[in-house]
């Protein structure tokens, strides 16, 4: 819906909207957030790239004409995009079956993959495909995010500890570690090593020894952001001065100054075939955890997300990605937290992180050069710590032993089958355990709580019934696979002795009748009228009972449909007063299991 004011076209370029409003203070504080976000992002890129098995200058291509775009779509005032590191793991996975890492043909494909990933994106975007997502569970996503951080941390070993290791799974990784320990040098593993124990240091105790000098809280914070390329320089200089680099410590190399190459990517169809699916995967996965941080940022300052525009503006990065010798990427959890917290007011000092980046690129390039692999490989792992969120695996299989079972099968999967079979094993177990779950709905007999218009479970409260009237509480919507369940549960109830006259469904939590439901509904109409038993609906949503107004249902319907449960009790117990129930009237019913209170 246009907003008053909103420039026409502001739905598809929200810098019309934001950029009218634009002023000194926010040019000021988006400043001072994209040299913070510059700081952090260039090691960052560089080590992504590395991650990916491509040239580190790639984690910067994708870091400039990218921003720019998500500038003019996006609709994420914090959001920072760019190499991601499960997207650069999911890279590397995709394009190692292609093409042997470092090669000419892997950096093509590179930009093959990132072309087809906006595509996705974008084509989303524009058919408003964002609910799409939802079907990656938030347990699935967590266990996939958790495997692919152990997954990241080990594939790093390489470069921190200087050996031979390749493998895109956990045992393979880990296959040739103890043959490559054995012929260890010394050089690398200092410098990787003192670099892992120098950011775990500054990460542990870094803010409480800055506050202790004076420095306020949230300066610290955003000081303790720039670790990362602290440790590098330091990192450097040492293995500078000990004349190891080069000379027993790989370092990143020739970084090619000035703007990058502008291109169309190119390739046999055959590639395009094979990448299409890893795109699809990557598209999903990276826009997943680019709205998370987004979405939380965005309700954090009270500002509105739109999921769908964000498609349009993760889409727009990617194509400006593949065109200018990038890589896949997407919003970064952490850089998007350091953006915030730093001040940025619009997407403008996402522009300006790439006019830093550009910067840096025509000024140090030289400088980078010298940088060691091992301290790149260290920033990586200390920054997939994060991602290892175990506490959740506890929480999740305590609630719901399912989805638990789905997370810790999704873990297992990433680790011993790749990426993509893991994401695919836990999309697969949630799509199945939600089936599972549905197709047997949880049905209530219930009872009326005496002097009262509320109805409850016969089994959790202590409550009145009726012999004549047996109600039946649905929890469920209605759909091809747990009609069979339905029907049994309603057999059970009519069979047993003396048999009701009069069967009630209350459908308060019924959303959707599908029309194999409807033909049940039908049939178990017939069976009960040729028994003599009334069926009755009560409390049908209004949406429901639109579409079941002209159906053959509502025109057979040996019952009546009530408004409330209340009505229906009230009204067809007047109808059968005349014919008290065997055994009895209207009895009371102890709960037999939980306790009376909140539980229906």
């Amino acid at each position: 819906m246009k907003r008053s004011g909103e420039h026409p076209l502001a739905r598809w370029l929200p810098i019309l909207d934001w950029g009218r409003r634009y002023d000194r203070h926010r040019l000021t504080d988006d400043l001072l957030a994209a040299l913070i976000v510059t700081l952090m992002l260039v090691p960052q890129a560089l080590a992504y790239a590395m991650l990916a098995g491509l040239p580190p200058v790639t984690g910067l291509y994708a870091s400039l004409l990218p921003l720019a775009i998500y500038t003019l779509l996006g609709s994420s005032s914090t959001l920072s995009v760019g190499p991601m590191a499960v997207v650069s793991l999911m890279t590397a996975a995709a394009l190692g079956r292609v093409a042997e890492a470092g090669s000419a043909d892997y950096v093509a494909a590179a930009l093959v993959l990132a072309l087809l990933s906006g595509v996705i994106l974008l084509v989303m975007g524009l058919c408003r495909l964002g609910f799409l997502v939802n079907f990656l569970s938030h347990p699935v996503m967590t266990g996939f995010v958790s495997a692919s951080g152990v997954l990241i941390a080990a594939s790093q070993l390489k470069h921190l500890l200087g050996v031979p290791l390749s493998g895109s799974t956990l045992p393979a990784l880990l296959d040739g570690l103890p043959q490559a320990i054995a012929g260890l040098g010394m050089a690398t593993p200092l410098v990787g090593l003192g670099s892992l124990a120098m950011l775990w240091s500054l990460r542990r105790w870094g803010r409480g020894g800055l506050m202790r000098l004076g420095v306020p809280g949230r300066a610290a914070a955003l000081l303790l952001k720039l670790a990362p390329i602290v440790t590098i320089v330091v990192a450097a200089l040492v293995a500078g001065a000990a004349g190891w680099l080069g000379h027993g410590v790989a370092v990143i190399g020739t970084i090619p100054a000035g703007l990058p190459p502008l291109g169309l990517p190119t390739g046999e169809p055959e590639l395009w075939r094979t990448l299409l699916w890893p795109a699809v995967l990557i598209s999903i996965v990276g826009y997943v955890e680019s709205v998370s941080v987004a979405q939380a940022l965005a309700v954090r300052r009270g500002e509105r997300l739109e999921p769908d525009q964000e498609l349009i503006g993760l889409g727009g990065a990617n194509l400006a990605a593949a065109f200018s010798g990038g890589m896949p990427i997407t919003g970064g959890f952490s850089r998007s937290v350091v953006n915030f917290d730093a001040g940025a007011r619009t997407p403008a000092a996402g522009a300006f992180t790439a006019l830093g980046i550009l910067l840096v690129m025509l000024t140090f390039s030289p400088w980078l050069e010298r940088l060691p692999m091992a301290s790149l490989a260290a920033t990586i792992i200390i920054a997939v710590l994060s991602l290892v969120d175990l506490p959740a695996f506890v929480r999740v299989w305590r609630y719901a032993r399912g989805e638990g079972v789905a997370m810790v099968a999704t873990v297992a999967a990433t680790l011993f089958g790749g990426v993509e079979i893991g994401i695919l094993v836990g999309v697969g177990l949630s799509l199945a355990l939600h089936l599972y779950g549905t197709s047997r709905p949880h049905t209530a007999e219930v009872g009326r709580v005496p002097g009262t218009e509320h109805f409850r479970n016969v089994r959790r409260h202590a409550v009145e019934t009726d012999a004549r009237v047996a109600i039946l509480r649905v929890d469920e919507s209605l759909y091809f696979a747990n009609v069979r369940h339905l029907e049994d549960r309603v057999t059970a109830v009519v069979n047993r002795q003396p048999p009701p006259r009069h069967l009630v469904l209350t459908c308060q939590a019924i959303n959707v009748i599908d029309a194999t439901a409807l033909e049940s509904l039908e049939a178990l109409n017939r069976r009960l009228a040729a028994a003599g038993i009334g069926l009755h609906l009560a409390e049908v949503k209004g949406p429901v009972m639109d579409r079941l107004e002209d159906t053959s249902l509502m025109k057979t319907l040996n019952g009546r449909v009530f408004l409330s449960t209340f009505e229906a009790w009230q009204m067809l117990l007047r109808s059968t007063i005349a014919q008290p129930a065997a055994g009895g009237a209207t009895v009371r019913h102890r709960a037999t299991s939980g306790e009376q209170g909140p539980c229906v």
